[in-house]
């Protein structure tokens, strides 16, 4: 993170780095995976994009299972003190663990039109024919990345404990400052970190995106109930 490399992408000054976890297997000098997700949302002014397949504050595979709010706790500290405004797209498929939903719920409660908090949870379902619901592990949105107005943040892991204290996994931040007079300027192809909030953008408004307070969209497609 304190020294990243510079250089342009799409004609763009940009800074990158790859962060690392867990924090056991972190060679001296590479930031940790949390440490730079944190960063970049910390960082943010105006808005933080989310697209993740798995959102749970709590750790998911260590036992006893843990409350894990590292995450949460600086999406909504965002909302709150800076409110800067943010979205989380959540992957929905029959493996979805029921205990995501409610701390979903939760999070989209920060809204509230008298504060003007801005917070949206929506949930991303990719159609399924019965031929390919035959296939194990399959037919989910497995973004795992998040965007900000300055900043782009491209992992491997989902976003619960274990996976960033425990398992092995990497991220690719990069960060493009540009002047509005810059933006697109590389032959209409947009910086990494525009590209990547139109990607965002185009699932969140899809027909395949359904709010979290719309209960009987989503809630026979997310988990096997």
């Amino acid at each position: 993170m304190e020294t990243p490399l510079e250089l342009k992408l799409n004609d763009t000054d940009s800074a990158v780095y790859f962060s690392s976890s867990p924090p056991a297997l972190c060679a001296a000098g590479r930031t940790q995976d949390l440490g730079a997700l944190l960063d970049v949302i910390d960082a943010a002014e105006d808005f933080v994009y989310v697209a993740v397949m798995s959102y749970l504050p709590t750790t998911e595979f260590s036992r006893p299972e843990r409350f894990w709010p590292a995450i949460d706790n600086r999406l909504r500290k965002a909302a709150f003190e800076r409110r800067v405004k943010v979205r989380l797209l959540a992957g929905c498929w029959r493996h979805s663990r029921a205990a995501m939903f409610p701390f979903l719920k939760s999070l989209a409660a920060v809204a509230d039109n008298r504060t003007g908090y801005s917070v949206e949870v929506r949930l991303f379902m990719v159609p399924t024919s019965a031929a390919q619901a035959q296939i194990p592990y399959a037919r989910v949105n497995h973004n795992k990345y998040m965007v900000t107005e300055k900043a782009a943040y491209i992992g491997t892991s989902n976003w619960s404990g274990d996976y960033f204290t425990q398992t092995a996994g990497s991220a690719l931040v990069v960060n493009q400052t540009v002047s509005p007079t810059r933006a697109g300027a590389a032959g209409g192809t947009g910086t990494i970190r525009q590209q990547l909030q139109a990607v965002f953008e185009r699932d969140w408004s899809s027909q395949y995106s359904a709010d979290i307070g719309d209960v009987p969209r989503w809630e026979t497609l997310c988990g096997s109930r």
